[in-house]
């Protein structure tokens, strides 16, 4: 048995943070299915804009697209969800096995829209939509406008993935916006039943600080925040305000890590994300033994050492937040770049 089954027989499901258009057509998402565990994918600017300036599968669909007048996100959007919707089919069995709970795909509203609550509630109405996909999330960043989106989409029966989450604090203020509109639409009469999960950044906390503490708290803050904020998901799940709601037929909205390393242990009934290579490195040689405490272990005193250091992490959550937000935002803009310049290179080589 590798690491990957090992990991999926201790509860938690394995994501592939990746998605190409050969991944579908040569069978290889298939046989991460099949042989690796994969249960679900995300999907991000970068991902896409790599795939598409390295390659040239998405020419045909680019060139036709551009001839029938679209361009700049329209395109991209078309593009995205061609490729989504076909690894959204192939995930459909366990979707479907496990009632919603796992077999999910990803796709963000575009992250120029971060600070316009509105405007992301429109776009990801439009997106879900279009799409008409059961198992597709759509990725709303946890900021200050994005979270009331989150509550108004979830409530408006529209499955999402809050991202761009770095403290406990941040995955709490998802869990309140996912719970209240759940309370909402049993309130409305509606069905309980909405797909979410809570996107968790770990590993740019060690990054942040490596050159702040000593060399004892190197590579420990992301896993002392993850710690802390798996105790709070746990104890949420614990409390009666959540039973009631899931006596009702309501999902858990489920902890996803994102941004993590091999080395990071397992938490049941949650979510971890993978680059391919890493994928193949876990399955290989992984170790899926350990298991994260669901009392916290020793993640409080573990902080309480890094605010002896000098390191105040509310601030800096408060910091990666904005940073990886403009960071989304850089990556929209390359990605764009990228697919106009692709569209007029593809159009030159036809008319000569």
């Amino acid at each position: 048995m590798n690491a990957t089954q090992q990991l999926h027989d201790l509860g938690q499901s394995l994501w592939l943070d990746n998605i190409t258009r050969e991944l579908l057509t040569s069978g290889t998402l298939a046989r991460y299915i099949n042989e690796l565990s994969v249960t679900g994918l995300t999907s991000n600017p970068t991902i896409f804009d790599h795939a598409i300036q390295h390659g040239d599968l998405y020419d045909d669909a680019i060139r036709q697209k551009s001839l029938a007048g679209k361009t700049g996100e329209a395109l991209f959007f078309e593009l995205a969800l061609e490729d989504l919707t076909q690894a959204a089919a192939l995930f459909r069995p366990i979707y479907d096995a496990t009632g919603g709970v796992d077999g999910w795909v990803s796709l963000e509203v575009s992250p120029l829209l971060a600070d316009d609550t509105e405007a992301t509630i429109k776009a990801a109405l439009q997106l879900h939509q279009h799409a008409q996909c059961p198992n597709l999330f759509i990725k709303i960043p946890g900021t200050r406008a994005g979270m009331p989106a989150v509550e108004e989409l979830i409530f408006a029966g529209v499955p999402v993935n809050v991202t761009l989450l770095f403290c406990r604090e941040h995955y709490v203020s998802a869990a309140e916006a996912y719970i209240r509109s759940i309370e909402r639409r049993i309130e409305a009469g509606l069905d309980p039943k909405v797909g979410c999960v809570a996107s968790l950044f770990v590993s740019r906390w060690d990054v942040a600080v490596k050159d702040k503490v000593p060399e004892i708290l190197r590579n420990r803050l992301g896993i002392a925040i993850a710690k802390c904020t798996y105790k709070a998901h746990c104890d949420l799940l614990a409390s009666a305000r959540w039973q009631k709601l899931a006596a009702s037929g309501a999902l858990p909205q489920r902890l996803l890590w994102a941004s993590t390393g091999t080395k990071d242990p397992a938490a049941p009934d949650t979510i971890n994300t993978i680059p391919e290579k890493t994928l193949h490195a876990f399955a290989d040689h992984g170790n899926a033994q350990h298991v994260l405490s669901t009392d916290g272990g020793d993640a409080e005193a573990l902080l309480a050492e890094f605010v002896h250091a000098g390191v105040n992490h509310a601030a800096y959550a408060i910091e990666l937040q904005r940073e990886g937000a403009m960071s989304f935002e850089k990556s929209w803009h390359d990605l764009l770049a990228c697919l106009a310049s692709k569209s007029t290179a593809l159009a030159q080589t036809k008319a000569g």
